[in-house]
């Protein structure tokens, strides 16, 4: 059975191989279709894209933008953006970079106030370009305040903990209509990690209106009970269904590009049916 992963990140935002280095990986998990959905940046789309022209496996721009609705973190995914998009993208999520860059650098001084030795710089010299919570908290775990990645983010780096404040987000729904406006497939990322059943039920009419084609069936962190009711909220709201392992690397230890945590299995079918969610988009070979 052929088989795809459409949600990986690269070192371009937090995950941690570079983008020509993802290709080859799926090449070797035996991959189809694989996209880059870096968090709120398309940097690393053009090495990506690339890499896909000396490969067998098929490669799909995209990017996972951050959003907000009703006060909670919603992440959109926009798969099969052309070309030509790109710098579109680079300039729709401007004032949110300028935010991020405020925020972190607030994070940095409250952590140093507070006596931990990190440092801007530390940070930035594991990213390819803006330093994020992941780079902080691998600075954080190389120097021995916190065992892992994810002790962090539960215990320094966790929202509301004081080192840590969020920057003002993007509106979910016209984050949605942007990845339309340039006929890009939009995806709602990990349905019910973030939002309630409940709140699902009033967040996708709203979303659908908006043009969202798809919801993540098939998510890394997903058990059988989680796929089936996000399926039957796709089936529910007329959606289609997407999926990917969310791998990031070594910076999310556990989670390999195409299988997750060892049971995942996203069907080459939903890279077909994304695909033609998106107008008139050709793979670059």
């Amino acid at each position: 059975m052929k088989r795809c992963d459409l949600h990986t990140h690269s070192n371009f935002s937090d995950g941690t191989m570079t983008p020509t280095q993802l290709v080859k990986l799926a090449e070797k998990q035996g991959l189809s279709a694989v996209a880059l959905t870096d968090h709120n940046t398309a940097d690393g789309l053009w090495e990506f894209m690339e890499a896909g022209k000396h490969s067998d496996v098929i490669t799909v721009p995209g990017c996972e933008f951050t959003t907000e609705w009703e006060k909670k973190e919603i992440h959109i995914v926009g798969l099969f953006f052309k070309r030509e998009y790109w710098p579109e993208i680079a300039d729709f999520l401007e004032m949110t970079k300028i935010a991020k860059h405020n925020s972190n650098f607030q994070m940095i001084t409250k952590l140093q106030e507070a006596g931990y030795d990190v440092s801007e710089e530390e940070a930035k010299a594991l990213a390819q370009g803006d330093f994020n919570r992941s780079h902080v908290a691998r600075v954080l775990m190389a120097k021995g305040y916190v065992s892992s990645v994810k002790e962090a983010f539960d215990t320094l780096l966790k929202e509301g903990n004081g080192f840590y404040v969020p920057a003002k987000r993007l509106s979910s729904l016209v984050t949605i209509r942007f990845i339309k406006t340039f006929g890009a497939t939009a995806i709602m990322a990990h349905p019910l990690l973030n939002l309630s059943y409940d709140e699902m039920m009033r967040f996708l009419p709203l979303a659908k209106n908006e043009g969202l084609d798809a919801i993540e069936t098939r998510y890394t962190e997903f058990d059988e009970e989680m796929r089936n009711a996000a399926r039957a909220l796709a089936e529910l709201f007329d959606l289609k269904q997407s999926g990917g392992s969310d791998f990031h690397g070594s910076a999310k230890p556990g989670i390999e590009m195409g299988t997750g945590r060892g049971d995942l299995e996203v069907p080459y079918e939903f890279y077909e049916e994304m695909r033609k969610c998106a107008d008139s988009y050709e793979e670059e070979k």
